[in-house]
Order: structure tokens, then sequence, then C-alpha cells
């Protein structure tokens, strides 16, 4: 098997269990703190030894600089993880990782504020787009009430997700050389430190299943996926990458509807398809005229 096709297995694969885990989540029946801080200690618990066996725990892999930044981005990933597996329970795991994917507009916003970025007329382009779905999907549920209430802070806390994990890949972006198993596990092991003293006060998970599937969180959707993307990362053009990462979105939508009978309004699964297909627009670097390299900069 050559490399190419090695990489798109294991970034289909990466994307698939990306795809079950608002289920886990939601089976799991536990506090989104405590489901954040297992998935954090089975996900060391699995990178501490890889990493161990790879050398990366030597001195001068990581400096005091770039061991500050990667504790930055661990702060983030958590809030990150907290603010998305609460929008699970207000606004359905399929709208919740939908409004997800608007974080490469995040991140283009970041960038340009802090890096120095281009932001072009496509990108703005496709961030209309994705704004035109957002406005869809949020006026769907026009209920009045508690669960209109819930609905929209779901998606609330969806888009706080997607600004965090944009804050992330902010953050990746200083630690260029630092591998990128051993910046996994200083996020997991910031979520444990952060975690512990304000959830092991509640009192410990009770039961084979909510262990199972909290031990499934942290080895399998934690440990294994983050091997699986980035070996997946190092194999294949970013392009690719880019296409293969939209299997999640669909994935967790198919599995919602298989799981819990979410089924997604018309208004819904037009505003999805406007967002995804904005955000494939902006990570691919589709251009809105013939020749990307006709835009002009603006910002």
């Amino acid at each position: 098997m050559n490399e190419r096709a090695r990489g798109m297995i294991e970034m289909v694969a990466a994307m698939m269990i990306c795809g079950t885990i608002g289920w886990l989540v939601v089976v799991s029946g536990r506090p989104v703190t405590q489901v954040v801080l297992w998935r954090c200690v089975f996900g060391a618990l699995v990178l501490l030894p890889i990493c161990a066996t790879k050398g990366y725990l030597r001195s001068g892999r990581m400096s005091w600089r770039q061991f500050a930044i990667a504790v930055a981005g661990g702060a983030a990933l958590v809030a990150n993880w907290l603010l998305l597996f609460s929008a699970y329970s207000k606004s359905s795991i399929s709208i919740a990782t939908t409004v997800y994917n608007t974080q490469p507009f995040m991140l283009v916003g970041l960038g340009a504020l802090f890096l120095g970025e281009r932001l072009t007329l496509a990108k703005l382009g496709w961030l209309s787009l994705s704004f035109c779905g957002m406005l869809l999907i949020v006026r769907t549920q026009s209920e009045p009430g508690a669960a209109q209430s819930n609905y929209l802070w779901g998606i609330a806390l969806s888009l706080g997700a997607a600004f965090f994990y944009a804050l992330v890949a902010l953050f990746a972006k200083q630690l260029k050389g630092v591998p990128p198993h051993l910046i996994a596990l200083v996020h997991v092991i910031v979520g444990v430190v952060v975690l512990s003293p304000l959830v092991l006060q509640g009192g410990w998970p009770a039961g084979a299943l909510t262990w199972s599937t909290l031990a499934t969180l942290g080895v399998i959707h934690t440990g294994l996926m983050y091997i699986l993307l980035y070996g997946a990362i190092q194999r294949l053009p970013t392009h690719l990458t880019g296409a293969l990462s939209f299997i999640y979105p669909i994935v967790a939508i198919v599995v919602d509807n298989v799981a819990f009978g979410h089924r997604l309004h018309l208004l819904q699964v037009i505003g999805a398809a406007l967002i995804l297909l904005a955000a494939a627009g902006m990570t691919l670097g589709w251009s809105l005229r013939r020749k990307a390299h006709e835009e002009k900069a603006i910002v």
C-alpha cells in the first residue's frame, strides 16, 4: 500500500471516529465536565507511552515558550470540548456539529487580526454564504418558550466551541517543529490538571456502561484518533486532507438520525449544506473567480 492510500484510509477512519463522539457523550449520561476530564485522562494514558517510545519526552524537544503556547492551546481545547459537548443536548448533535464547522471562518478572522493574513473577496464570499446558512438554521425553530431558548443557546455554544478551536489552531501555528503527538499530550494533561479539582469532588462515575463509554472517548476518540489524524496529515496533500475532513459532520448527522431519531427540517438541511459548502470552499481555497490569483486583498 502506497503512502497516499494509507493516508486516505487513516483520514477517513479518523473522521468517522470523530463523527461518533456526540453519540458517546450523550450515551454516557455524565456531566460534560466529567466527560471531558476522563477523555483527557484516558487520552493521556494512550499518548504518554507513545511519546516516550518516540523519544518526544527528552529534554530540549520543546522550549519553555513553546510549552507555554501548547498549554494555552490545551486550555482552549478544553473550553472547546466543554462548549461543544454542552451544545449536543440543546440543539442536537447534527445542528451543533454543523454550526461547529464555521471554525475555518473563525480562524481566518483571527489570522487577519493577529497574523496579518490576507482577507480576500473570495473568503468574504464564503463567509457570507455561511452566514446565510446560519440564518436559516437559527430561524427554523420559531416556537417560543424553553425549547426555542435551548435551541438558540445550543447554537451559541457551538459557535463558542468553533472560536476556541480556531484559537487552538492559531496556537498550533506557532509550534512548527514540535511533534504533534507531544502537543496533543500537553493538551490532554492540561485538561486533567484543570478539571480534576472541580470534577472529582462531585464523585466518580459508576457502572460498566459509563466507564466503557468514557474509556472509549479517551482511548479511541482521542488517543487513536490523534494518531490516525496526524499520520494522514503527514502523508496527504493539504487539499485532500481538507476534503476528507467533511466526512466528520456527515457521519455525525447520520449517527444522530439513527441513534436518536433527530431529523433536520428542510431549512436546516439547506442551512447545513450552505455552511458545509462554504467551509469546504474556505478550507480548500476555492475561488469565486476563475483564477484565485486574480483576487485582490481587501485587508
